[in-house]
């Protein structure tokens, strides 16, 4: 039999039959002790989960699902999307050793990295976020460890060769780790392109109502995921069975919800370029943005999110055009059913290689709203925008 399509597993795995009558979701399950008939069964694993710590049959059947999702050998589930990526660093890295990453890599992950595993003798080296394969590998030494690959890279969405970084580092010995957010697990199988550790933030497209924190960490090795396994157990790390069930909700829709933004938002990025108040857009899928090539080769879809570089402008503008807007939201976050906005030139200024963008740098999350309201209301941003530009004109300080 053929393999059926990701879209279609994602629900058979709910109505797949020899299980006798039962509901299409699994119930919820909210326990920390659990009972067992007979003393010598009470620790035996094989026969359910010993403790709530275990998790119950929401949790279990989600992490079935991320698993084949991400073509895993298994997936395991912790809080949040940074303890996802915390998780397998605090699993393969010890003091004296070292992990190369990108300069743009996710902000409360590189203070991860430069406080919590600085101050345990771990090491971290920044790549330019355009950095090239060989220029990359030219930053491992004998001490590296661990390659965290982040692509594309958080807010200005550059893309690294991801196969040739993962096997170079295998011939190396070099573990690589993967945040695969951007893709969902749908759009890119990084595992299935020799990466060892693929991890994901399920707060974002995989739960996709903006109503939980999870993270999940996919992976194929036994040898890593025993280790993983037992960093989840020492910190005592749980997702409740609520989260599980709502996450494995959301998962069942996840091709439709995210194969429908990425086609709203590239219309709204084909509006943009046409804009004289806008430089560029930073947004992959978009043809002669930035990385577009090597996301044609390697992905089969991609996240509706996108960095938009104004032309000029100060904060004191951003900010007039984001308070001009009405159908986006303002908070940290994508992934979700809603659009949303944000202002993120400060955040360059931590870079050690910030690029020179000509002007400032919003973020744009296109929900599920439909993209002409959506582009309606950033005609109304962009007027704000200009009005503030005239209005310094004619009272220059």
């Amino acid at each position: 039999m053929p393999r059926l399509s990701d879209r279609t597993r994602l629900i058979a795995s709910a109505t797949r039959r020899g299980q006798g009558r039962r509901p299409v979701n699994p119930p919820i399950e909210r326990a920390s002790t659990m009972l067992s008939d007979d003393p010598a069964s009470m620790q035996d694993s094989a026969s359910g989960p010993v403790y709530g710590l275990d998790g119950t049959s929401a949790a279990h059947e989600l992490r079935a699902a991320l698993a084949d999702l991400e073509g895993a050998g298994d997936a395991f589930l912790v809080p949040s999307g940074l303890a996802a990526i915390t998780v397998p660093l605090l699993a393969l890295l010890r003091p004296g050793e070292e992990v190369v990453t990108s300069d743009a890599v996710y902000g409360p992950t590189r203070r991860f990295l430069t406080r919590h595993l600085a101050t345990r003798g771990v090491t971290t080296r920044f790549h330019p976020a355009d950095a090239s394969t060989a220029d990359i590998l030219a930053l491992c030494s004998e001490r590296t460890r661990v390659l965290l690959i982040e692509s594309p890279s958080s807010l200005t969405f550059e893309i690294v060769d991801v196969p040739a970084l993962a096997a170079a580092c295998r011939a190396r010995g070099v573990l690589t780790v993967m945040d695969n957010t951007w893709a969902a697990g749908l759009a890119m199988r990084p595992l299935d392109l020799g990466v060892d550790v693929s991890v994901q933030a399920v707060t974002k497209y995989a739960a996709g109502h903006s109503d939980l924190l999870m993270g999940a960490i996919a992976i194929q090795d036994a040898g890593i995921a025993r280790a993983v396994l037992h960093t989840i157990e020492d910190m005592g790390w749980h997702v409740s069975p609520d989260d599980a069930w709502l996450a494995l909700r959301g998962l069942r829709t996840l091709p439709l919800r995210y194969n429908e933004a990425l086609k709203s938002a590239l219309q709204v990025a084909h509006w943009l370029q046409t804009r004289p108040e806008v430089e560029r857009i930073l947004f992959p899928p978009l043809p002669g943005s930035v990385s577009h090539d090597l996301w044609r080769r390697d992905y089969s879809g991609g996240a509706a999110l996108m960095g938009v570089v104004m032309k000029g402008g100060d904060k004191a503008r951003a900010h007039a055009l984001m308070r001009g807007l009405n159908l986006f939201g303002m908070g940290y976050s994508w992934g979700g059913f809603e659009s949303l906005v944000t202002h993120e030139t400060p955040q360059l200024s931590h870079r050690l290689h910030a690029p020179d963008l000509p002007g400032q740098l919003l973020r744009l999350h296109i929900g599920l709203e439909d993209p002409a309201d959506l582009i309606a209301d950033l005609e109304k941003g962009l007027e704000a925008w200009r009005a503030l530009q005239d209005s310094n004109l004619q009272h220059p300080a």
